[in-house]
């Protein structure tokens, strides 16, 4: 594995939640560990941070962070949603709640995990390496209107439908084997003007693979409702995303926890008595700077956004 592991938007991070001594923590998506520490910093002895963690990597991670930080911990190793769940089962209540959704960066540097279209590795992208699905899998056995879909749906590919065809036609004469193979169709299905600009011409269909291999996106529906449900009153919830379809999931999410009346606007008084069980942290989201950006190329997608529980909902 290379490289070292910077967190994004880590001070805005911090200062959104505001961690403070003797409270809970839950790192829905603990990765190299980078906002753990900081959190755990700030919760002190009397806190308890809780990791969670589908990939064994970052449970090692999280061994080695236990030795070095004053608070008590806890590690789960699960999707964020299953652990999430688990805690809820338990009754567990927490202070503090975050995730930073997608892939980490010590899964695109741990090569032979093939997240990467950057380096040739055989393809993989499973977050947890003992899950069946690979991205092996997808592109060798899924059939072609499936697949254009993927890329549509996923990666907001323009060229879905001839990428698709392309992988079809090929994988018939021999498996696809490798992140290189797979760059080498995907660039041979696009026009080659449509291949300067606007990034790595695979860089939207390793996503749409790598979203789909993981489940990323129902780990987001079911995780999110599942946070909720675990944070204490006064709690606060931040996640961030890496792009729009992460992004237009946690905005709605916590938009919807925001609102209050929603009788028609004619209505003369409130029928329906609703009101919001939480308040927005962030208007807007939140962006790195470019500072950041330049010392960390991999945040300057991420979209920070937070809410705080003001009560509960039976």
């Amino acid at each position: 594995m290379t490289g070292i592991h910077i967190p994004v938007l880590a001070g805005e991070l911090i200062e959104l939640l505001d961690p403070q001594p003797g409270q809970i923590a839950v790192d829905c998506t603990l990765g190299g560990g980078g906002h753990a520490r900081l959190v755990a910093d700030r919760i002190g002895p009397s806190g308890t941070l809780i990791g969670i963690d589908r990939d064994p990597i970052a449970e090692q991670r999280f061994a080695e962070l236990a030795d070095d930080v004053p608070c008590a911990t806890r590690f789960i190793r699960a999707d964020f949603a299953q652990g999430l769940q688990q805690l809820a089962d338990e009754d567990a209540q927490a202070d503090l709640v975050y995730m930073d959704l997608g892939m980490s960066s010590m899964q695109v540097d741990t090569w032979e995990r093939g997240f990467s279209y950057a380096y040739d590795a055989p393809l993989d992208m499973r977050m947890d390496p003992e899950q069946e699905l690979s991205a092996h899998d997808v592109v060798n056995s899924w059939d072609e209107r499936q697949l254009a879909r993927l890329l549509k749906e996923y990666g907001e590919e323009r060229y879905a439908g001839k990428i698709a065809h392309v992988i079809v036609r090929t994988r018939a004469d021999h498996p696809i084997e490798t992140t290189q193979a797979l760059v080498d169709v995907i660039k041979s299905a696009i026009p080659i003007p449509a291949q300067f600009g606007g990034g790595h011409p695979a860089k939207r269909t390793f996503q749409a693979i790598r979203i789909a291999v993981n489940a990323e996106l129902e780990q987001i529906d079911e995780g999110l409702p599942r946070a909720w449900k675990v944070l204490k009153t006064g709690g606060r919830l931040a996640a961030i995303s890496f792009h729009s379809l992460e992004d237009r999931r946690v905005k709605r999410f916590l938009a919807d926890r925001a609102k209050g009346c929603i009788c028609p606007p004619d209505l003369p008084v409130c029928a329906c008595g609703r009101t919001p069980e939480g308040e927005l942290l962030t208007r807007r989201a939140i962006a790195p700077t470019p500072g950041e950006v330049a010392q960390n190329p991999r945040a300057k997608s991420a979209h920070l956004r937070g809410a705080r529980k003001l009560k509960e909902i039976s």
